[in-house]
């Protein structure tokens, strides 16, 4: 009837109602509706410990955690189950170690992929080009000041922790 006035007032409500977190919960809660649907049980138990840990760390924060956060959750979720699946294989126990992988393997469709090396290379660069040449020479002592301003420009859940300190030894050896 109207078809310009409607899409102009579902574009207004999409704008102001959601949120990138509510966005990831309602991901979540909708799969677990669909997995109790289809009667799947491995999606269902995973995505609702999942919703567990989500819902522990709102009532500790006291306030709804942020999409960083709920990504994080995950990301430690899926490293918990890629953990259980190496410990099983080593077990010879490779029923439970294909669970586990299954498990993980449904955790990263909600996992944003992760900066590159390069990408990550290029930040620090740029962290490590303000540094005065005082602060480059003292080495390992100024890292904190990079990490504080690497993790300033860039979010957390986006990158490799253990790869962002590996880089930071690698670049300020060349500068």
């Amino acid at each position: 009837m109207f078809p310009r006035y409607s899409s102009s007032l579902l574009l207004l409500a999409r704008r102001y109602s959601t949120t990138a977190e509510n966005d990831l919960r309602k991901a979540l809660n909708s799969r677990v509706k669909d997995a109790m649907k289809s009667k799947n049980q491995l999606a269902s138990t995973t995505l609702r410990s999942v919703l567990s840990e989500i819902n522990a760390a709102d009532k500790a924060a006291s306030s709804p955690v942020s999409s960083s956060a709920i990504i994080s959750i995950i990301r430690k979720a899926h490293a918990r189950r890629q953990d259980s699946a190496t410990q099983f294989t080593q077990a010879s126990r490779p029923d439970l170690a294909e669970k586990e992988l299954k498990e993980a393997e449904l955790l990263e469709e909600f996992l944003p992929p992760l900066l590159s090396q390069d990408q990550v290379d290029t930040h620090l660069r740029e962290v490590i080009g303000t540094l005065t040449p005082e602060e480059k020479a003292a080495g390992p002592k100024i890292t904190g000041k990079i990490f504080k301003m690497f993790y300033g420009k860039v979010d957390k859940s986006v990158v490799d922790p253990e790869m962002v300190k590996k880089r930071v030894g690698v670049l300020l050896a060349e500068a």
